[in-house]
């Protein structure tokens, strides 16, 4: 048994000629599908350059000794030591957070057994600095506190205060977008209307990391530099434009 089906639009108008009507029409309304594609859709991007305000640096202590209770104790010691020298160059209580703590046996491997080495304990910290003239001083300081058993994973800086940068973004992919509608508008002679969707996202483009990976016996004989250089911040908007 087949079923007829008759979209709702042609029963309305079966029923206004039913009806007699003589000055009856049929009026379309534009659905919402039909309104998003009378437009023009385009994406801009603006993208500017600031220098960074914090470096977050990530450190701690790794300690091999012959058992857990003798490892861990010094390890506890010397992590104390790297925080309470972070805390004498400036760097706030809040701004210090434990981000690894692990303990696992070593072995050598000889003559295909396994010999016992001790357990290692890693203890490390990520730490903001946010006066970043002072910062080759603070990791110089930290590292010394760790000792031989001090370690630094690696540095990246950020834009915290990245509000003007966002905003001036958000304007250059404005325009972006802007010029690109007028000009698709122009090709396609239509007249282009106000913007009827706009969706945004931003990113911030981290700059190079200059300082990885040291241990502490190679970071005490100079003063460790530390350049910030340049971030970027980077925003696209997708505008969609009405066409008149």
């Amino acid at each position: 048994m087949q079923r007829l089906l008759i979209p709702l639009a042609a029963i309305s108008l079966l029923l206004a000629g039913c009806a007699g009507s003589t000055n009856a029409a049929a009026q379309v309304v534009p659905t919402g599908e039909t309104l998003m594609n009378n437009t023009i859709a385009v994406s801009g991007t603006g993208q500017v350059t600031g220098t960074p305000d914090t470096l977050i640096i990530d450190l701690g202590v790794q300690v091999l000794r012959p058992s857990v209770s003798e490892a861990t104790r010094e390890a506890a010691r010397l992590a104390q030591a790297v925080i309470d020298a972070l805390k004498a160059e400036g760097v706030t209580e809040k701004d210090i957070q434990t981000t690894n703590y692990s303990i696992w046996p070593e072995y050598d491997y000889r003559n295909d057994s396994q010999v016992l080495r001790g357990y290692r304990v890693s203890n490390t910290v990520s730490a903001k600095i946010r006066e970043l003239d002072k910062a080759g001083e603070v990791i110089d300081a930290a590292t010394a506190a760790g000792g031989n058993d001090a370690v630094v994973n690696g540095i990246r800086f950020d834009l915290e205060a990245d509000g003007a940068l966002i905003t001036a973004a958000r304007e250059a992919a404005w325009n972006d977008a802007k010029a690109k509608a007028e000009q698709l508008a122009a090709l396609a002679e239509v007249r282009l209307g106000k913007a009827v969707s706009i969706s945004e996202t931003s990113s911030p483009i981290p700059p190079p990391i200059l300082y990885a990976g040291a241990r502490a016996e190679e970071a005490f004989d100079t003063a460790t530099p530390i350049q910030p250089g340049e971030s970027s911040v980077s925003v696209v908007v997708t505008v969609q434009f009405a066409i008149e």
